[in-house]
This record gives C-alpha cells, structure tokens and sequence, in this order.
C-alpha cells in the first residue's frame, strides 16, 4: 500500500530542498524522522513536515503500523515563481524570480518493496 502527502506553494528554492532529500529515499520512516530532526536547516524543518503528514495519513486513513513504513519515493518540483524588480544602475531594472516549491512524499509499507512501486 502506498500512502502520499503534498506540500505546495513553499517559499524556499527547489534546489535547496532537492540537495536534502537525495539521502532519504529507501530510509524507514522513522529513521528519515529522525536525520531530519537534527539537520538545522529550514529545507529540514519543511521535509519534516511533509513525512509527518504522510505519516499521519497512513495511520489514520489506512491504520498501517508506523514501523513498518518506508519512504519510497520524495519528489520535490516547481511551483510558482514571485517575480519581482531590483533597480540597477543607470535607470533600469532587472528581475528577480522568487521560486517556490512543492513536496511530494511516498510511503509504502515494508511487505512492499520499492522496486514494485516503481513499476
């Protein structure tokens, strides 16, 4: 069974977030809660966020056991960008794009392995 959670329109670079997440595919849930909790980087606090939500549908939407979840897969993608103006010399202008992000989160229980949710 394969349980997911979305957070969208997130006020940080996707790059930032994608830097994090490369290392947390493949973890237990649990564990994947645990690295996170003590990274002390906004990117951390935001993934957290998402895994406990994820967490907390399986549980309550499924009644899957915490322990036995894995994190299949983390998509970070992105959103809409805030576009804005910075003045430089000589009169002009130029942009400046704001990017936001969205987290996706797959979790899968332990009898089902990652290599059958890809496929």
């Amino acid at each position: 069974m394969k349980v997911q959670a979305l957070t969208k329109n997130i006020r940080i670079s996707p790059l930032k977030l994608r830097a994090l997440v490369r290392g947390l595919v493949g973890m237990p849930a649990q564990s994947a809660m645990q690295t996170l909790m003590w990274i002390p980087s906004k990117s951390a606090r935001l993934i957290m966020k998402t895994l406990k939500s994820a967490i907390a549908n399986s549980e309550n939407n499924f009644n899957l056991p915490v322990d036995q979840l894995t994190v299949c897969e983390i998509a970070v993608d992105d959103c809409m960008a805030i576009k804005r103006y910075q003045p430089v010399s000589r009169g002009s202008a130029h942009p400046i794009r704001k990017r936001t992000s969205r987290i996706k989160i797959v979790l899968t229980s332990e009898g089902q392995s990652i290599q059958e949710h890809k496929e």
